[in-house]
């Protein structure tokens, strides 16, 4: 079945206000982290930003994923999951087991992934349980099981991993980017657009609703499987307590890049500079020696600006006091 993308009026990348705003902002923040930390920042050190950027990235984009699908869909079990995902790799597959293959890891992680995005996605799309308390459950039990599969970080990981943090750290986000570019040219992601857009028209299209939302909480837990692996590569060990910190960052991210928390609009280009944006954000304000409480107030109040630059009543009552001045 075809949509008429017209239909649903979705804007793309730079069409947008607010991801060209995201755009000049990341331009802004890399000239300033080149200033305040050069040698960081140099172009034979990028591969190395890059792996420290990387699970921020793909969490963002495997949180973006859901929102596409509009109606109140989110997934804030993302984080949790990408410490699970570690702490099964480091404790079970690594360590209980003894394997090191990344023939074995690799598929591991986004098995992993899949089977929690097909979970979320039956509560959330299927079973029709709000979206928010859905994920918040598996929140909760993803938590609970890294902690009691590894109370403590310990572990190590092998070269091949820990090399994705560091001279090819580019793979992981640039398959989840080719992957989307891909993704792009099937049906599947006009019906996605359009679902998000407005459900009810797309319904009434004969688009399959909650089976298309039941897919796009598969995707994202696909991403979250890249994401948990580059984490492990990142952290080089398993860390239970390391995955729910990204659950907001996450959140703030794609809001900021301009995805619309409502639905239908964003994508992961957006996804990637709302990351981008955090990450340097964090670096800079890292460099005035700012406090981690400080960096979680920052987020917040990220989300918060993020959150009204989406909305349409504040952008049409801007417009309306505009007119009337």
């Amino acid at each position: 079945m075809s949509i008429d993308p017209m239909t649903f009026n979705k804007p793309r990348f730079w069409d947008r206000s607010e991801t060209r705003l995201a755009a000049i902002l990341f331009v802004v923040l890399i000239l300033l982290n080149a200033v305040l930390n050069p040698v960081r920042f140099s172009p034979a050190n990028w591969p190395t930003v890059l792996g420290l950027a990387a699970p921020m990235i793909l969490a963002t984009m495997a949180t973006t994923l859901p929102f596409l699908a509009g109606r109140g869909s989110i997934d804030v079990s993302v984080g949790p999951l990408m410490g699970l995902i570690n702490v099964i790799l480091i404790k079970v597959v690594i360590g209980d087991l003894g394997i090191s293959s990344p023939w074995i890891i690799v598929p591991a992680a986004l098995l992993l992934g899949l089977a929690s995005g097909a979970l979320n996605g039956f509560l959330a799309a299927i079973l029709r349980i709000q979206p928010i308390v859905a994920t918040l459950a598996t929140y909760l039990i993803y938590s609970g099981l890294a902690l009691s599969i590894l109370p403590s970080p310990s572990g190590t990981v092998p070269g091949w991993l820990s090399a994705l943090s560091g001279p090819v750290s580019f793979i992981p986000v640039s398959v989840v980017i080719v992957a989307w570019l891909f993704f792009k040219r099937l049906p599947f992601y006009e019906l996605l657009m359009a679902v998000g857009s407005d459900d009810r028209a797309a319904f009434t299209a004969g688009v399959n609703v909650p089976v298309i939302r039941f897919f796009a909480y598969v995707f994202s837990g696909l991403v979250a499987g890249v994401a948990a692996l580059a984490l492990t590569a990142l952290i080089g060990s398993g860390d239970p307590n390391i995955g729910p910190g990204y659950t907001l960052i996450a959140i703030a991210a794609a809001a900021l890049g301009g995805v619309s928390l409502a639905g239908g609009v964003g994508g992961l280009a957006a996804a990637f500079i709302g990351a981008a944006d955090i990450f340097l954000l964090q670096n800079v304000l890292t460099s005035f020696n700012v406090s981690t409480f400080m960096l979680q107030a920052a987020y917040g109040v990220v989300l918060v600006l993020a959150v009204c630059l989406n909305s349409e009543t504040l952008k049409a009552r801007f417009q309306t006091w505009k007119a009337s001045r």
